[in-house]
C-alpha cells in the first residue's frame, strides 16, 4: 500500500497553487496547446496548404459521387472540355459497339451512359471526309491509269463538298431529331428523352463503318463497292433504329413511322449520294482517231 507522501502517487487537485505550496522544491511544466481555429479561419489566415488541398480534394470526390456537376455557359470552353475526357479504351469500345451492333441492345445505354463525347465523333467525320476525297481521287486514277489522253489532275474541291455532307448530316439531322423529339416528349410525358449531344454521339459513331467501306471504293468493282454499301448501311442504320426506337416506341404509330423512315432515308441518301458523286462510273475518254474525235476535228 502507498505510503500518504508517496510523490508518485495520483492526486486530483483543483489549483496549480495549491501543488506549489505543498511541495515548493519541485519543477513545474508548463503546456501550452493552441486552440483549434474553426475551418473558415484558417482559409483567410491562409495556414495549412495541405489540409486545404486535401479539403478541396474530398469537395471534388463528394461532388464525383453525388453525380452533381458545376453548371458552366454553353458558350464557354469549360463546358465542352468535359466531352473531351475521355480515355482511349471506351472510345474503342464505342467504336467496335457501333461497327457491331447487338440486337436489342440500346448503344447510348450501353457504351455512353449518360457520358457523351466529342472526340470520337468529330475525329470519325474528319477521317471519313478525307477518306472520301483521297478514295475517291484514287479510284479515278485508276481508271484512266494507262489511257494516253489523260492527265491526273488532283480534286481537291471533293475535301470542301465531302466535309459539307458528312458534318451536315452530323450535325444537322441529329438537331432536327433532337427538336422532334423534344417537341413529342411535351405532348406525351412517359417518352425517353435523349440530349442533343447523345444523339450526335450515337450519329458520329454510327459513320464510322463507312470508313473501311469507302477504302473498298478504290477497287474498279461495281458489284463491291454495292455490298459494301448495303453491308454499312445495315449496320449503321441498325444501331440508329435500335438507339431511337425507346424514344418513339410509345409514340402514335404514324409518328414512329414518320421518324424511322426519316432516319433510314437519311442514311441511305448520305451513302448513295457518296457513292454516285465521289465514285460515279468515268465517261470513256476519247482518243484522237476515234470517229467522233474525227467528226468533232473536221466541223472545227
Amino acid at each position: 500500500m502507498a505510503s500518504a507522501n508517496d510523490p508518485f502517487q495520483f492526486q486530483e487537485f483543483d489549483e496549480a497553487g495549491s501543488l506549489l505550496e505543498a511541495n515548493r522544491d519541485s519543477t513545474t511544466i508548463s503546456i501550452e496547446v493552441e486552440p483549434v481555429k474553426p475551418e473558415k479561419q484558417r482559409k483567410a489566415a491562409g495556414l495549412n496548404p495541405a489540409d486545404e488541398d486535401d479539403e478541396f480534394d474530398n469537395d471534388d470526390k463528394t461532388e464525383l459521387l453525388s453525380g452533381q456537376q458545376k453548371s458552366v455557359p454553353f458558350w464557354t470552353f469549360e463546358y465542352y472540355q468535359r466531352f473531351f475526357d475521355i480515355e482511349t479504351h471506351h472510345v474503342k469500345e464505342r467504336i467496335i459497339g457501333s461497327m457491331l451492333p447487338w440486337p436489342g441492345k440500346n448503344f447510348i445505354q450501353l457504351y455512353l451512359r449518360r457520358n457523351p463525347d466529342l472526340y470520337g465523333p468529330i475525329w470519325i467525320c474528319t477521317t471519313l471526309v478525307f477518306a472520301i476525297a483521297i478514295s475517291g481521287n484514287i479510284s479515278n486514277f485508276l481508271v484512266h491509269l494507262g489511257k494516253p489522253n489523260y492527265r491526273y489532275t488532283p480534286e481537291f474541291r471533293k475535301v470542301t463538298i465531302a466535309a459539307t455532307a458528312i458534318f451536315s448530316y452530323a450535325w444537322l439531322v441529329p438537331l432536327a431529331l433532337w427538336g422532334f423529339l423534344l417537341w413529342r416528349n411535351n405532348k406525351i410525358m412517359n417518352l425517353v428523352s435523349y440530349s442533343f449531344m447523345e444523339i450526335f454521339c450515337v450519329y458520329g459513331y454510327s459513320l464510322s463503318i463507312y470508313i473501311p467501306a469507302v477504302v473498298l471504293w478504290i477497287l474498279p468493282f461495281e458489284w463491291l463497292r454495292w455490298c459494301s454499301i448495303v453491308v454499312a448501311l445495315c449496320l449503321s442504320g441498325s444501331v440508329l433504329v435500335m438507339t431511337l426506337w425507346p424514344a418513339v416506341r410509345d409514340d402514335h404509330p404514324k409518328f414512329i413511322v414518320a421518324i424511322m423512315s426519316a432516319v433510314v432515308m437519311m442514311n441511305i441518301l448520305l451513302a448513295v449520294g457518296c457513292k454516285a458523286y465521289f465514285f460515279s462510273k468515268p465517261e470513256p475518254v476519247q482518243h484522237l482517231d476515234s470517229p467522233v474525235a474525227a467528226v468533232v476535228t473536221n466541223s472545227t
